[in-house]
């Protein structure tokens, strides 16, 4: 048996999506470890956080507005609040980016290690 197929049930990260009526992405949550190997040499987590990293990194020095980020171990969460229209189109390059990246890895390494949640999204 591979160390692939020991993993436990409680593994893989989530990748919950909100988007608008138009089909924009205002928030995206990632929680977890995606279990596919040990911690230092997992090459599911290092791509998916890679990806989630630039992703706010990008959105904080590019927009106006800086999104609201809140980051724990093996958590994060980023949230477009309060954006000028014109921005929000434009941070859409780099979300809709960071998610085919994600949905690539989830294509790749399939539905264990990563399980991605696209829901609606309605400001408060």
């Amino acid at each position: 048996m591979s160390k692939h197929s020991k993993r436990k049930s409680q593994d893989g990260i989530r990748f919950i999506i909100w988007a608008d009526d138009q089909g924009r992405i205002r928030k995206f949550e990632l929680s977890g470890h995606a279990g596919y190997a040990d911690s230092g040499q997992d090459i599911v987590c290092a791509g998916i956080s890679a990806l989630s990293i630039a992703a706010s990194n990008g959105l904080e020095h590019f927009l106006s507005v800086a999104p609201i980020l809140q980051e724990a171990d093996g958590h994060l969460t980023c949230e477009l609040v309060g954006i000028p229209e014109q921005e929000l189109e434009k941070a859409q390059w780099i979300l809709q980016t960071m998610t085919l990246g994600i949905e690539q890895i989830h294509a790749t390494y399939g539905q264990d290690y990563i399980f991605i949640d696209r829901r609606r999204w309605t400001p408060c």
